[in-house]
């Protein structure tokens, strides 16, 4: 019976969605390192995708339609803000995106607002977990996003992700980056699980590693 038990839990799908989130993120750490970023980056938007699809399965909609209300306002809140930021400027600075995060409408990736969906569940579920109070694990969230972002910015040229007109990431783009962030906490701090779950952090850290293993390479 411990036997099966066992097997049982490794076979539930938190488990099985926590060895795929990781699997994806060395097989591309491992195999960009070594040269081949020209086969891995261009199926970026892939990983992407099977972010959203294994958050999906792991946590189904809460409170139905009103759910989904919340996180599409979060996808067309993130399109919005991308869309006014390549064509003006004005939120996050000069910035144009590559050919790495697939087709673009109006200069900005449409999977572009599934990653700020991804982003804003996993920080505020893992705020959620740590931190009592509501605001400040609201602000705590829209934090471990702009710190996960400090890392992604000089490496999103390199991987064709996007590019800045000035060579790196203005500081308004970090301040508005926080703004935005913040917003989207508010947003969806009522529509989190209530249960502590394991595959938000995870998820959370396998990107900062990723990114933070490039950052280092790159920039020293």
């Amino acid at each position: 019976m411990k036997k099966l038990a066992s097997y049982q839990y490794l076979l539930r799908k938190e488990n099985i969605s926590i060895f795929i989130i990781w699997l994806v993120c060395i097989s591309g750490l491992i195999g960009i390192w070594l040269g081949h970023g020209k086969w891995f980056l261009p199926k970026t938007i892939f990983n992407q995708l099977l972010g959203v699809v294994l958050l999906i399965w792991n946590f189904p909609l809460k409170n139905g339609w009103k759910s989904l209300a919340i996180w599409t306002s979060v996808y067309l809140i993130g399109i919005a803000a991308e869309i006014i930021g390549v064509n003006t400027g004005i939120l996050f600075g000069n910035y144009s995106y590559g050919n790495n995060l697939g087709p673009k409408i109006v200069g900005v990736p449409p999977l572009i607002g599934f990653n700020w969906i991804v982003l804003t569940f996993l920080t505020a579920t893992i705020a959620k977990r740590f931190i009592r109070y509501k605001w400040a694990a609201i602000i705590c969230g829209a934090l471990l996003m702009v710190g996960l972002d400090f890392f992604i910015e000089p490496i999103a040229p390199i991987f064709d992700f996007w590019s800045w007109n000035e060579g790196f990431a203005p500081l308004k783009n970090f301040v508005h980056w926080f703004l935005v962030s913040l917003l989207m906490q508010v947003i969806v701090v009522k529509d989190l699980p209530e249960k502590n779950y394991s595959l938000p952090i995870h998820h959370f850290t396998s990107q900062v590693l990723f990114f933070i293993f490039f950052y280092a390479i790159y920039q020293f």
